[in-house]
């Protein structure tokens, strides 16, 4: 590989446009006898500036939110369909465009407090609100910080060292490696779409992009940091960012040797074949290629795609994310609150983590099961518990599940690899069984 892209502009923007990224995202600020993050600190300052004015900003986004993605569903207007972010925004599924309804519906007579009483209260709806209130300041204190750890080289850097790694350990190509830090470093369902375009293009085979898709397109840092500050444990959330890694890599490791995974067929796709080549350019050390990789894609850093960038998160999680929330976490909570549901289906869980020693653990019980639905509700479900060891192990259980219907679970099903429905499902249930003793072991460990 010619070293065209190693220099001293490319470096400095490298090393300070990543290092300036780790520093925001992961690294712990001691507060008080606990730590934090300095995102937390921009996330309070943002939080702070808005004030009470907040809950009606909420409002005016999810108007907007639903009212244009009717208008984009039944017109179909050129104005939207062609550009990239108001596409984004508005142009959507039937289900999508369900829950934006209900979610702005449920926002006004939160806000206005003018419905009825199990829509309203503070154990259903306020408190989705409230959540949402605190989420739209995550959102904008991190959408303009995230490219700089997705941009600048660090993803580049990590793929190609740990490409002898990932072959031997997980039974797919380096590239995969990509996949994974794009989810770890960027959202989930980017990664599933970036798996499911390798498929199609002939890089992966069936089982490979199937097995990819349910175990490496973990949540993005953001999001773990958002799920820390929801049920309450953003003081320990190094610790919990650590043991969602490591429980993680080793769910990937299982998983792959059980059905359906381990059943799925391992052949490219058909119209295309096989089309991957990773032989290691001869003559070149991986470090400096790791390097050159990495000014490679610092290179084409601008702030024009910084700001791009940020819009794009923004315009998602406003658009999109939020209005799930506010609509299936309501529903979520008012059944869990006015129905003994999740008690019911979820007893076998809640005896599996009482004999773990997990305290609450019949509280906490539909938890473990409701995340298939979405990654962010069982987050809300454990709002009333006290024990701080439980909210850990709820909140980094509900982040290593990763078949999230509403995220992951759609994207798959729509793609032509072979993973339907009730696999999906079965997949879900293996990570969380699998899962539920490695992270009690670990929060018993810091905690």
């Amino acid at each position: 590989m010619e070293k065209k892209y190693t220099n001293t502009t490319n470096l400095i923007k490298f090393i300070l446009g990543s290092g300036f990224g780790v520093l925001m995202f992961l690294v712990p600020i001691p507060q008080g006898d606990s730590f934090t993050t300095l995102l937390d600190y921009l996330k309070t300052f943002v939080k702070n500036l808005f004030g009470g004015s907040l809950p009606y900003i909420l409002t005016v986004i999810m108007v907007i939110a639903a009212v244009m993605s009717l208008y984009d569903y039944f017109c179909k207007p050129d104005w939207i369909r062609n550009n990239h972010y108001l596409k984004k925004a508005f142009s959507t599924t039937p289900f999508y465009l369900v829950s934006k309804v209900i979610g702005a519906i449920v926002t006004i007579m939160v806000v206005f407090n003018c419905g009825p009483e199990f829509i309203t209260s503070i154990d259903t709806g306020a408190t989705i609100v409230d959540l949402c209130c605190t989420l739209l300041c995550i959102v904008v204190s991190f959408s303009f910080v995230l490219p700089f750890l997705t941009d600048c080289g660090i993803m580049e850097f990590l793929g190609v060292i740990t490409r002898p790694v990932v072959r031997p350990l997980f039974g797919v190509p380096g590239r995969a490696s990509v996949d994974l830090i794009a989810s770890w470093f960027g959202a989930s369902n980017a990664a599933v779409i970036l798996t499911r375009e390798q498929y199609m293009k002939g890089f992966y085979t069936k089982k490979e992009a199937g097995y990819i898709m349910t175990n490496f397109s973990l949540v993005s840092i953001p999001f773990c940091l958002l799920i820390a500050n929801t049920v309450g444990i953003s003081h320990v959330f190094p610790a919990m960012y650590l043991c969602v890694c490591v429980v993680g890599i080793v769910l990937a490791i299982i998983i792959r040797r059980l059905p359906p995974i381990s059943t799925m067929p391992d052949t490219y796709k058909e119209q295309v074949g096989s089309q991957i080549n990773e032989d290691v350019p001869e003559n070149v050390n991986m470090f400096e290629y790791a390097i050159e990789s990495s000014c490679k894609r610092a290179s084409t850093l601008s702030l024009k795609d910084i700001v791009s960038s940020g819009m794009e998160v923004v315009v998602g999680m406003f658009f999109d994310l939020i209005p799930i929330v506010v609509a299936w976490g309501t529903v979520a909570l008012i059944v869990a609150t006015y129905t003994p549901i999740f008690n019911w289906i979820s007893y076998p869980m809640g005896v599996f983590l009482n004999v773990l020693g997990v305290e609450e653990a019949f509280a906490v019980a539909p938890a473990t099961l409701i995340g298939f639905t979405d990654m962010f509700i069982p987050a809300l479900l454990v709002g009333g518990i006290q024990s701080v060891k439980t909210k850990f192990i709820i909140a980094a259980l509900s982040l290593v599940q990763i078949i999230y219907l509403t995220e992951v679970g759609a994207i798959v099903i729509k793609s032509e690899v072979p993973l339907n429905l009730v696999k999906l499902f079965i997949i879900f249930l293996e990570r969380t069984i699998i899962a539920i003793p490695l992270i009690v072991l670990f929060a018993n460990m810091v905690l």
